[in-house]
């Protein structure tokens, strides 16, 4: 057990932020917590995703492999490091880590026990150098090079951190520069359970990218009171609640956002009033960042599933907080981060979304295309799906 080792480390780190004035938001960030073990998930190497027969004796299977070599570059967070990597080992990848430096000294004994479990669990047939961990920026930029050596960049941190990451280097990038999401409520929400779901989406860590940043009310709850209950609730709970335009003309707000877009990563939010869904939508597609979006109605309001098939972003909730969205609480495990790209992965990520696929083609003696074509073939394809 070295949990004192780990927590005297990590100490250090705090006891430098305060010196350091590092911001509220990273210091939140840098506290570690517990790790969430994913060893008794199924192996997820070597999984047919499907199988299908070409012809008599030609037999086609789509199966999963690792990506290759992962490099994840996270601030702050030294949890971060045994969850991701977990999700590395498990998924078969090697690994490179580059952690804050405000974390540096949890970072450096993090590393140094997961080296150890790996070479100890492993019997030493995996060395402990298949999770690697980088200490100086200048190695960040010269490894953003290679693109013949790391086959996929995971940033995890502020937006200026993932905008710089893919502006300097043509590995594929996977993640979000922004966490903007919304809570829109609905005008057939009860005003009590519209309370503690968008208290809840807002204070539970407001620091996370799936806090709620903008919070959207639809015209009626001006009118019946369910908007005046919710910014109460929030006003109790610490929240600044800043004016929309329209918030601003209704006198909801005594303070303007000044824009329309914004993480605040702290107990603020801007809050706007919409006449309807179509207004609702628009005003999260512009404003949004595709990460996670919520609606708050009543559960047998055609509005919840409207809002779930028209809404594009990685995650769209129905009555459930956007901080649902999260690896553990959707039972991967852990997650590396949340990607808002359309391609190979979208959401939290977990094992799942650091496998890719290879065809393998299987053949009983002797296959070749010609076989297959002219006007007299002497063979045909089936396409019979087994499985």
């Amino acid at each position: 057990d070295r949990k004192e080792e780990l927590l005297t480390a990590n100490q250090i780190d705090l006891e430098a932020a305060e010196r350091d004035n590092i911001s509220q938001v990273l210091k939140k960030r840098l506290k570690l917590s517990g790790l969430r073990q994913i060893a008794e998930k199924p192996d997820p190497l070597g999984v047919i995703k499907s199988k299908r027969e070409l012809s008599d004796g030609l037999e086609l299977t789509l199966t999963t492999v690792p990506i290759g070599v992962l490099m994840i570059i996270f601030e702050s967070r030294p949890e971060s490091m045994p969850q991701i990597s977990a999700l590395a080992l498990a998924s078969g990848n090697g690994l490179l880590l580059k952690g804050g430096k405000e974390a540096s000294h949890s970072n450096a004994t993090i590393h140094k026990v997961i080296g150890d479990a790996v070479e100890k669990g492993s019997e030493g047939k995996i060395k402990r150098d298949i999770i690697a961990i980088v200490t100086s920026h200048g190695q960040v930029a010269d490894m953003l090079s290679l693109d013949d050596v790391i086959d996929l960049v995971i940033p995890r941190g502020s937006n200026a951190l993932v905008s710089h990451i893919k502006s300097n280097t043509r590995i594929p990038v996977l993640g979000h520069a922004d966490g903007v999401c919304h809570v829109y409520v609905d005008k057939s929400a009860k005003a009590e359970d519209a309370c503690k779901l968008v208290v809840d989406a807002k204070t539970d860590y407001p620091s996370a990218c799936n806090a709620m940043e903008t919070l959207l009310l639809h015209a009626d709850t001006v009118s019946n009171g369910v908007a005046s209950a919710i910014l109460m609730a929030l006003r109790a709970a610490g929240v600044k609640c800043l004016g929309g335009p329209a918030a601003m003309k209704l006198g909801l707000s005594d303070s303007a956002a000044t824009e329309l877009k914004c993480e605040y990563g702290d107990l603020t939010c801007m809050v706007e009033v919409i006449e309807n869904m179509d207004e609702a939508i628009d005003w999260i597609h512009t404003y949004g960042s595709s990460h996670t979006e919520s609606i708050v109605c009543a559960d047998d309001s055609e509005a919840g599933e409207e809002f779930l098939r028209r809404v594009d972003a990685a995650c769209v909730f129905k009555n459930a907080s956007t901080r649902f969205a999260d690896g553990f609480r959707f039972g991967l495990g852990a997650e590396v981060g949340i990607s808002t790209a359309r391609i190979h992965a979208r959401g939290p990520v977990g094992v799942e979304g650091l496998l890719t696929t290879k065809w393998q083609l299987r053949s009983k003696g002797i296959n070749y295309v010609a076989e297959f074509s002219g006007e007299t073939p002497c063979k045909a394809y089936t396409h019979k799906e087994l499985m």
